[in-house]
């Protein structure tokens, strides 16, 4: 599935996220029953951690230092906020909070990777794996639409090379589509961008942290026996990467081969996940999700704006 999926992306220049998750479901049975469940159930979660753990090798402390502290500022409330304004309309919408975090965390963050590595954490109901699936849905066609939509609109605005990469980099959902959107009005604002992206994927790490430890904290106020561990393995994974490459204690070469092997386990994921979860399933989740979603993206974009105009 993610082999063909990458395909379909390189030869037509559809989201492979998007395929590897459409190809998935349209082979849902094979992860109902038969020899092929458990391999599937080891893709949608071993593979899954893997893959994010890797990330955390793209990340550096010269990236933060080569953006500066307003920007920086900007990047980090625009995640916080989000997920705050997530959580207040999913109330609003009578949604239950992990719902929120999830779609709030995979909008302000970083698309579909941020929304698996939230699943990984959050509390398990029989809706989790639908609601998975219809985020990064949600995030990967949303992202498509910005990576259109947003240049026009950042020229629109009267916006240079820099402040138009800061807000592509700060408001698109997934990497792949920045980079796409940064490149199509220049080379500057590409690189400026995807630098941004990148700060907001380390943010990742410290997101899923903190919700594991509220969680744990949660669980032992309610005297309940098992508790999530005090950090997940793939969080102390992505940090120690990031920290060896901030150091340069990796080499471009890993870098970049830890690059590509996060990209394959991400796309075998979601897969997997696309084939446990059914069409019908995913139907189910309701209009209001999809305001929740629409809301948390026009939030993190009008955010962003904002700050560019009234403190740079």
């Amino acid at each position: 599935m993610a082999i063909s999926a990458q395909f379909l992306s390189d030869h037509y220049g559809a989201p492979a996220m998007l395929m590897a998750l459409l190809l998935g479901i349209a082979l849902n049975f094979l992860g109902e029953e038969g020899p092929s469940v458990r391999g599937i159930s080891f893709a949608a979660k071993p593979v899954l951690r893997i893959g994010i753990a890797l990330l955390g090798a793209r990340i550096s402390m010269d990236m933060v230092v080569m953006l500066g502290l307003e920007a920086i500022g900007i990047v980090v409330a625009g995640v916080v906020l989000t997920i705050l304004f997530g959580l207040l309309v999913g109330q609003i919408l009578k949604r239950d909070w992990p719902f929120a975090v999830l779609t709030g965390g995979a909008v302000a963050i970083c698309g579909a990777s941020a929304a698996i590595a939230l699943a990984a954490v959050l509390p398990k109901n029989e809706d989790s794996e639908r609601n998975l699936i219809f985020t990064v849905l949600g995030v990967t066609v949303l992202s498509t639409l910005a990576m259109i939509i947003y240049p026009l609109l950042a020229q629109f605005m009267g916006m240079d090379d820099t402040t138009a990469g800061l807000f592509l980099g700060a408001t698109i959902h997934d990497v792949a589509q920045v980079v796409g959107a940064g490149f199509s009005i220049s080379d500057d604002t590409g690189e400026i961008s995807t630098v941004v992206k990148l700060i907001r994927v380390a943010l990742l790490a410290p997101v899923v942290l903190c919700l594991s430890l509220f969680l744990r904290a949660r669980l032992s106020h309610h005297n309940t026996a098992k508790r999530p561990p005090l950090v997940p393995a793939f969080v102390a994974g992505f940090l120690v990467l990031a920290t060896l490459n901030s150091l340069s204690l990796i080499s471009p070469v890993i870098i970049e081969t830890l690059g590509v092997v996060s990209r394959w386990a991400l796309l075998s994921a979601i897969a997997a996940v696309g084939m446990k979860t059914s069409l019908k399933k995913i139907l189910d989740v309701g209009g209001d999700a999809i305001i929740l979603i629409i809301a948390e993206t026009v939030f993190i974009a009008g955010l962003v704006i904002s700050a560019i105009f009234f403190l740079l």
